[in-house]
């Protein structure tokens, strides 16, 4: 990116996730600046042909002025530590940061770092709003001086422009400065090309010098984040897609619970920004639920025009579950409907029937399973099916315009190890909760029980996590998630962050599990839980080349789309490296205890 104030073009750089843009940048060398023609259009308007391009920085009559890209914060040898140390005394950061849980702070100690060994002015620009894919910028603009942050810009607002300003010394950077300078340290660099322009920053004269304030940042936590970020994330998605509003097949479980108290938090979110008189909200309100005259003022009545939530029940569902659905619909004021599959379903069989000659049984009915299998998946397509018809026609059948997004439930472990049915009820339009695991989900609803006084979410967290896709033992749910995976969702979730972001296989894992879990497990059952984690992962691999696209919430998610791009297709028996395995298991089965 060039920017051409006064016609000055410097070489500012762009977003790390424009990588076809970036490798513009990788054409200038350190401190090189060049000569650029300019446009025939603008040497017509200006007189002026050429400007400089290049690694430089701003020279006024009373500061200089440097610029660092977004990635270049993060780098382990920033460019303002040399600008810095070159006389550059503001450092501005056009920045493309998205929202990842529990970055913020991250975010905030980089940039007091910037200016805390050398001093200076940081200005830290955020990017707001969805990118129209699966990332979300929470903003988070700032300033710092000295290594102290003094003015702060709001996180995860619907503001679609927001301007951060503070008034400060420059003198403060000077003095700074002159008490920290050590003459004995050695530094020899190349000094940046200054291009002075015929402005300043400082009044002529000022007596008035500010002193200014620290301020402490105050974070939010995670559960406020999942609250606040992937329901910005929704609003922004529903405003810009021209449909009204949203569909959620609603289970009765964490999951979708989540999917559904984070649209809650959107309406929550809506109604306090029309209260503080944001008349760019109201108008996009009023436009994608066709009421030029109405203005939401309490959140549930507005999910129950902008959401539609449905419990899907089969032969195999409980009452339990029902009963969740219907009283956490209730308490957020969703348009719930209750619908049966059970003739769909058989209906689909019914089919198959016919051209076979075959009738498929569950396995707790002598059936193979094959045939188990398969008719779990066929319930959890069906209600795929099902969620699409209504997202398109209910609204009509409403005398309403507009359609539906559907919503979709799946989490991030739940994707690691492809747990969930290809095209079944997982596959929606968007998913908020897809890349955020179990345990956060968790916490993420005992938070809402309390903030928004939802009480039926207490017996949402407390039962067991079940698909309830096999039939019922004596009324209850003989089926449980974590008994299928072998393995608990706080489990997968340590072994999801060592798979990625440790980038682990199968024997660097068990090796680093034996000593986590050294406690509770032997060599032999973690190797196991190890084992049945790849075979799972590599068999179900392809299904994240169609997975519903996902707020990005955790760095460990296994999207191919943009942020894994590992195979789709493994050797699912891992030779090599589950004989790697057996071989340590049995050394320490012979009597070196030392390899624990």
């Amino acid at each position: 990116m060039a920017i051409t104030g006064n016609f000055v073009g410097i070489h500012l750089g762009v977003s790390p996730d424009n990588y076809a843009a970036s490798a513009v940048c990788l054409c200038f060398s350190l401190r090189h600046v060049e000569e650029y023609f300019l446009p025939r259009m603008i040497q017509d308007v200006t007189g002026q042909a050429t400007v400089p391009f290049g690694d430089a920085v701003l020279s006024t009559k009373d500061t200089c002025i440097g610029s660092e890209i977004c990635a270049e914060l993060w780098n382990p040898r920033s460019p303002h530590v040399d600008m810095g140390l070159d006389g550059v005394e503001i450092f501005t950061n056009s920045s493309a940061s998205y929202h990842e849980l529990r970055k913020a702070d991250q975010r905030v100690n980089l940039v007091k770092s910037a200016t805390t060994k050398s001093g200076g002015i940081y200005l830290f620009a955020n990017q707001k709003g969805c990118d129209g894919d699966r990332l979300y910028y929470d903003g988070c603009s700032m300033i710092a001086i000295n290594g102290d942050i003094v003015a702060q810009g709001a996180q995860f607002s619907l503001e679609d422009v927001e301007v951060v300003t503070a008034t400060l010394d420059l003198e403060d950077v000077r003095s700074y400065r002159g008490e920290r300078c050590h003459p004995h340290m050695e530094y020899e660099h190349k000094p940046y090309q200054r291009i002075k322009v015929d402005f300043s920053l400082s009044a002529c004269k000022d007596i008035y010098l500010p002193t200014h304030q620290p301020m402490d940042w105050v974070f939010h936590s995670p559960e406020e984040e999942i609250s606040l970020g992937p329901a910005c994330w929704l609003w922004d998605y529903l405003r810009r897609s021209g449909q009204a509003g949203f569909l959620l097949p609603l289970s009765g479980g964490v999951d979708s619970a989540s999917s559904a108290c984070i649209v809650y938090s959107m309406c929550e979110l809506l109604c306090k920004a029309v209260q503080d008189g944001n008349g760019q909200v109201l108008e996009d309100v009023q436009r994608v639920l066709s009421d030029s005259f109405y203005r939401p003022e309490d959140p549930r009545e507005l999910c129950g025009r902008l959401f539609t939530t449905c419990y899907m029940a089969s032969e195999n569902s409980s009452e339990g579950t029902r009963d969740r659905a219907r009283d956490l619909a209730t308490q957020i004021g969703s348009n719930h409907l209750n619908i049966n599959i059970d003739m769909a379903v058989k209906g689909v069989l019914g089919i198959f029937s016919i051209v076979t000659g075959k009738w498929p049984k569950f396995r707790a009915s002598g059936g193979s399973n094959r045939e188990n299998l398969a008719l779990q998946n066929v319930q959890a397509r069906v209600r795929m099916v099902l969620a699409y018809l209504f997202a398109q026609l209910s609204l009509w059948a409403q005398g309403r315009p507009g359609g539906l997004l559907v919503l979709g439930s799946a989490n991030v472990d739940e994707s690691l190890t492809g747990y969930f049915t290809k095209y079944d009820c997982s596959s929606a339009d968007i998913n908020p909760i897809g890349g955020i695991s179990k345990i956060d989900l968790k916490r993420f609803l005992q938070y809402c029980t309390e903030h928004f006084q939802l009480p039926a979410l207490t017996s949402i967290i407390t039962a067991p996590p079940t698909a309830e896709l096999e039939p019922l033992t004596d009324g209850q749910v003989s089926q449980t998630d974590e008994a299928d995976m072998g393995m608990t969702y706080s489990e997968l979730s340590m072994i999801g962050k060592l798979r990625k972001i440790a980038k682990c296989g199968p024997y660097s894992l068990f090796c680093k599990l034996l000593h986590s879990w050294r406690e509770t497990y032997s060599p032999s059952q973690v190797a196991t839980k190890v084992k049945r984690f790849f075979r799972m992962y590599s068999v179900n691999r392809h299904k994240m080349t169609t997975v519903t696209p996902s707020y990005h919430a955790e760095s460990y998610g296994p999207d191919d789309n943009r942020f894994d791009l590992r195979p789709f297709l493994y050797n699912t028996r891992w030779s090599w490296q589950f004989r790697c395995i057996d071989h340590e298991i049995s050394m320490m089965e012979g009597g070196y205890a030392e390899y624990i």
